[in-house]
Order: C-alpha cells, then sequence, then structure tokens
C-alpha cells in the first residue's frame, strides 16, 4: 500500500543541516521516495509549527521504514540529528 513519509522540521544549524540534505535526498530517491513537497509553502492550521515539511512518497511503509534504515540515509541523519528539531511519521495511504 502506498506511504507517506512526513517530516516536520526547524533547523536550528543551516550549514550542519545543509550536509544532511545533500546525503539525504538521493538516499530517499535510491529506496525509490519520490518527494511530493519539500520545503513549500505551507499554512498552519493547528498544532507546533515547524518552518520546513517535507512529504515523501513511497510503495509501502516497510519501503519507507527501509530507507529510513539504510546505511546511506542513517549517515545522513547524523547530520539533521544536531542541526535540527524534528518529527516524523509514515503514513499508509487508503484504498480509493
Amino acid at each position: 500500500m502506498p506511504s507517506l513519509w512526513i517530516a516536520h522540521v526547524n533547523v536550528t544549524d543551516p550549514d550542519e543541516y545543509a550536509k544532511y540534505a545533500k546525503r539525504a535526498g538521493p538516499a530517499i530517491e535510491a529506496h525509490g521516495g519520490k518527494f511530493l513537497a519539500r520545503g513549500s509553502r505551507y499554512v498552519q492550521m493547528e498544532g507546533k509549527e515547524y518552518s520546513r515539511n517535507v512529504v515523501v512518497q513511497f510503495e509501502s511503509i516497510e519501503a519507507a521504514q527501509a530507507c529510513y534504515n539504510s546505511p546511506a540515509y542513517q549517515e545522513a541523519l547524523a547530520f539533521a540529528q544536531t542541526s535540527a528539531e524534528r518529527s516524523m511519521v509514515f503514513v499508509e495511504l487508503i484504498e480509493t
């Protein structure tokens, strides 16, 4: 079942976060992830506001998890963990 990787991010160190972004995009795409939104315009309606929002579609939650746990993404993630406040969830789409 197709799934979404949804990340909400507040960057605290732009130089270090750029190192994450440089590595994360290729790692995600190598695992079949398709970027649907990436730091684009948004309107916050409820909850905590994050300055950056990213939505990626994968073929399944398992594919998103495999990407997240991959050595390439984990290498990228090391830079994000010290340069951003993040919230992330994987959500399975419903059949229509």
